[in-house]
Formats: structure tokens, sequence, C-alpha cells
């Protein structure tokens, strides 16, 4: 549910922004509300299950995630659902990491544990492509609202169900780094209201400037705070290491051009090419597989080459697919513009997926995988919370210069019923209205780009895990179990 929760929502962007009269800039608010919370307080939700019993905070995340979904549906301001959007984060933090925990706890070590794993990833990796499918189909065949309120009855049934089968485990003594979590949360919502700002009122507003020097003062104190707790949310001594530092960078250059690229690709395929949602969600399926075909050639030849040679040529691939969709246009079709990069971008992803997640893992005790992976997917979230802010930032200046561009022809040869419909909604109309989007996102994935060569060059020149690593670090891996997407 949580997994499937990123995925779902996406596919049903164009509808929300027409229901609750979002821009384009605002619309990212959706995805980095759930994904800022989600991933600053992944940590901080481990942390708990392990103090207050795993199975009631399992299930309290699961309550808090199932009423903000229902607060979500009935939404009827752009406010109203961001802030449900943020408290589905919070639930999803404090759930899914202890959900992991559980089936540790649950099942006793071997055959069994490592089937329970297993189903364990598969639905996880399955999450995202039945999320683009379900998000399709209630967004098409009943509302919007649906892609959150589907939540609401599973939730309930997981309640209800999780003390029947579900004992709790033992608690651990520990204390809670509250000041930790909220000011890296904080900060990072800071420095991404920032850019959005800053893509909409430029540089040298006086929100955007504080924004960024509240985003500094938080994250300093962040680290301050960090190297002084007792039991810190963020071990800084996880990032002594040059190849686990090496592998947040990546996953953090990755997931942040991953993000935007299923954020504009979104819009372009239901703006431009005018696919119903049930289509985007079909149009999106193929990455995913490319995805489970790439990772599952770095699982089975890992051994052999040792993951410095899928992290470099992944980051390449994943830059060649950036680089192509920076072509885009309005006359790009779904082959030649859309499929064809996104299948590129998604087998360099899966390249580098299960190699990202061993390193991460290689060199801790087994008592510190779980922070290391945690640690790992908290990166990617935040990661991508900021990058595609940096990135609609990019897309709002390219944008509202082709709209200068446009308006003189808008203004010649457009409908009255078209200059009326602008006047009311300020958004130029087709084809007009294609050619501004469509700058915008092709403009918006240059920094994408860099993001994938900032990948690169850390794969080329940080990475250095020796073939004699490569079996403490499988064993640290299963020990740390799969990770959510």
């Amino acid at each position: 549910m949580v997994v499937l929760d990123a995925t779902i929502v996406n596919i049903a962007l164009p509808h929300i922004q027409g229901a609750l009269n979002f821009s384009t800039t605002d619309l990212t608010w959706v995805v980095s509300a759930y994904t800022l919370t989600f991933g600053g307080l992944l940590l901080l939700g481990g942390r708990a299950g392990d103090i207050l019993g795993r199975r009631r905070v399992f299930m309290s995340g699961i309550l808090l995630f199932t009423l903000a979904s229902l607060l979500g549906g009935f939404a009827q301001e752009p406010w109203q659902l961001l802030a449900a959007r943020a408290l589905q984060g919070v639930g999803g933090a404090i759930a899914s990491p202890t959900s992991l925990a559980l089936i540790t706890t649950t099942f006793p070590e071997g055959p069994e544990r490592n089937r329970a794993f297993g189903v364990f990833a598969a639905v996880s990796a399955g999450g995202g492509a039945i999320g683009l499918l379900a998000g399709g189909m209630l967004t098409e065949w009943l509302d919007w609202r649906w892609v959150l309120f589907v939540n609401v009855p599973i939730g309930i049934l997981i309640a209800v169900l999780t003390p029947l089968y579900i004992n709790e485990s033992e608690r651990h003594p520990g204390r809670f780094d509250l000041l930790g979590a909220l000011t890296s949360t904080a900060g990072m919502t800071s420095l991404v209201f920032g850019f959005i700002r800053a893509s909409e009122e430029g540089w040298r507003d006086s929100l955007t400037l504080g924004s960024f020097a509240a985003a500094v003062v938080l994250l300093l104190a962040f680290a301050l705070i960090e190297s002084r707790a007792k039991e810190p949310i963020t071990p800084l001594r996880m990032f002594a290491d040059r190849n686990r530092s090496g592998t947040y960078v990546i996953m953090l250059s990755l997931a942040a051009a991953m993000f935007g690229m299923f954020f504009f690709i979104v819009l372009f395929v239901q703006n431009v090419l005018n696919y119903t949602p049930i289509e985007a969600g079909l149009a999106f399926l193929p990455v995913t597989v490319v995805i489970a075909i790439g990772a599952g050639l770095s699982q089975k030849f890992l051994p052999v080459l040792g993951p410095k040679p899928f992290m470099v040529t992944g980051s390449i691939i994943v830059a060649a697919g950036l680089g192509w969709q920076s072509l885009i246009s309005p006359d790009s079709s779904y082959v030649g513009g859309v499929l064809g990069p996104m299948l590129l971008f998604g087998f360099g992803m899966g390249l580098n997926f299960v190699t990202l997640t061993l390193t991460a893992v290689s060199g801790v005790g087994l008592h510190e995988a779980g922070a290391a992976s945690g640690l790992l997917n908290a990166t990617q979230q935040v990661g991508g919370s900021l990058g595609l802010s940096i990135l609609t930032t990019v897309f709002g200046t390219a944008s509202r210069d082709e709209a200068k561009e446009q308006m003189p022809d808008f203004m010649a040869h457009a409908t009255p019923e078209q200059k009326a419909e602008f006047a009311k909604t300020h958004e130029l109309p087709a084809p007009w209205g294609h050619e501004v989007l469509s700058e915008g996102i092709s403009t918006a994935f240059l920094p994408a780009v860099a993001m994938a060569l900032l990948a690169l060059a850390t794969a080329a020149l940080v990475i250095r895990v020796r073939k004699s690593d490569l079996e403490a670090l499988s064993g640290t891996a299963s020990a740390a179990g799969p990770g959510g997407g």
C-alpha cells in the first residue's frame, strides 16, 4: 500500500490539477509532501518500533495512513490535499520499516524467513506497477479521489487482521531523536519550498531567499544535533566509508532524476498526447519490466563483476535516456519520444537498484544493517523531492519564457472562446499550450542529465569495492532484507 501510493497518485496528477486548480509548479507538492515526510521520518519510524513494540507501532502507522487517505480524498482545497499527503507520509514512515522488521521477528531464520522476504520483495516491486494501472482505472472509471479512498478499506482490513496473525515484539530501551528528525525534515522542506518558490517568483523574492536561509540553518543544526546525540537518527559514522557515502550520493542523484522524469512524462502523455488515465498507466508499464530485467542481471552477475561496473554502466544508460527525453516536443510520438528513452532509463535504474542496496550495507555489522539500508531508502525519497523541485524551477522559467514567445501568435489566431478561457485560467490552450509544456519539460530534463552524470562521476571516481568484499556484502544484505522503493 505504501509503495503503491507513490505511483497511483502520479497518474491522477493532471485530474487533481484541474479539480483543485493547482499550477504545474505547485502540483509537485502533491508528490513532495508525501516523500519529504516519508523519507525524513523513516529512520525515526524504525526506532519507534524497536522502543515501543513493532506490532503496536505498525498498526498506528497503518491507521494514520488510512485516516490521511480518507481526508485527502475529501479535500476541497489544495492545502487540504497537501496536508493529507504529508500525514500519509508520516503514517508510511511509521508502518514501512516496522513491517520489514516484523518479518524478521515473526518467521524463524532459514527457508521460512527467506520465503517471507521473497514475498515482501515481490510485493514491493509489484506495488509500483499495480499503482500505475490502478491509478488509471480508478481515475477514469470513478474519480481521482478514489486513488486515495482505495487505501481506506485496505488499511482497516490490515488493522483488524494484524492482532490475529502477528505477535508483539520485545521492546528495547532507547531514545527518540525527535529533534534530529524534525530539523532534517524541516530543513529539506524549506529547501524544496525555496526552489519551487523561485520557479514562480524569481530568485530575488524575499520568501525564496528566506526559505534557503532557513534551510541552511536547519540542516546545519541537524548535523550538529546528530554529532552530539547519544542515539542519533542518522549515525554520521555511516558516511565515514567512501563506498557507502558514494552510494548515497548516487542514489540521491538518480532518484532526483527519476521523480522528475515520472512527474513530467505523466503530464506530457495526458496533456499533449491526450492519453486517458488508463492508457497513461499502460504506457508506463514497460518501464517496470525493464527495471526488473536490469535488477535481475545485476543480481546474477554481481559476484563475478563486482558492483562498480553496474553503477557506471547503469548511470551512463540513465544519462542517455534522459538526454533523449530532453528532445521531446509536441510532435513527439509515444514510441520515439517517450517509450524509447524510458526503456533506456528504466534498464539503467534496474542495474543500479540492487547494486546500490548491497553496497550500502557492505562493511557494517548486522545490528547496523537496518540503519544503513534505511538511510539509503530515506536518501531516495528526500533526493527525489529535492530533484523534482530543482527540475520544476527550470521548468517554470522555461515555460514562462516560451509562453511569452507564443503570446503574439495566440492573440492573432485564437478564437474568442479560447481567449475567454485564457482570461479565466491564465494558461494557453492547445496548440500553444502544448508548445509551452513541451519546452518546459525538455529544458527540465537537462539538469536531470547533469544529475545522472554526477552519479556516473561518483561511481567512477569514489566507489572502490573489492572482490573480497562481495561475500560479506551479500551476507549483510540478506540480513538487512529487501528495501522498500
